[in-house]
C-alpha cells in the first residue's frame, strides 16, 4: 500500500515521502497515530500544493533576508555608553543592546538571538557584529561604541 508521511518516521522515511508500506503496518500503526495518510489523488494532489506553497514561502523569506541584508550593508551603528577612565566600559555591550540600537536606527526588526558580536565589548571603539538573517544569508554591520 502506497503512503505518504506526515512526519518523520525513524527508519521507513522523511516526512513527505511517498512510500510502500505492508496493509498492516499502515492500517494498524501509521493511520491512527496520524503519521501518514493513504496516498490517493486527492491526498497527492494536495501534498503537492502544500510542498508548493511552502516552497513559495521559503524564496520569500530569503528575498526579505536578502532585502535586509542589502538595507544594513553599509550602516554604522552608533551606541553611546558609559565609560570610565582609559575609554573602558562600565559592564559590557551585549547581543541585545546592538540588536536594540540596529533596530532603532535602521528601522529594520532584527531579534536578538540572530546577532552575534563574539566576545562582550568592553572598549570604546570600532567592532563588526554578524546577524544571521536566514540560513543562506549572513549581514555584518559596523558598530562605534562612543562616550555618553
Amino acid at each position: 500500500m502506497k503512503v505518504i508521511l506526515l512526519q518523520d518516521v525513524k527508519s521507513i522515511g522523511k516526512k513527505g515521502e511517498l512510500i510502500n508500506a505492508s496493509e498492516g503496518y499502515a492500517k494498524n500503526f501509521l493511520f491512527p497515530r496520524k503519521l501518514a495518510v493513504e496516498a490517493t489523488k486527492s491526498n497527492l494532489n494536495d501534498f503537492a500544493l502544500k510542498k508548493k506553497s511552502e516552497e513559495k514561502r521559503k524564496q520569500e523569506e530569503l528575498e526579505k533576508a536578502q532585502a535586509i541584508a542589502d538595507a544594513l550593508k553599509d550602516q554604522v551603528v552608533i551606541i553611546k555608553v558609559k565609560t570610565g577612565g582609559n575609554g573602558k566600559l562600565f559592564g559590557s555591550v551585549t547581543n541585545k543592546e546592538v540588536a536594540d540600537a540596529i533596530v532603532e536606527q535602521t528601522k529594520q526588526d532584527i531579534d536578538k538571538k540572530k546577532v552575534s558580536i563574539g566576545d562582550p565589548i568592553k572598549m570604546v571603539g570600532e567592532r563588526t557584529a554578524t546577524i544571521k538573517l536566514h540560513p543562506k544569508v549572513v549581514a555584518e554591520v559596523s558598530i562605534k561604541i562612543v562616550e555618553a
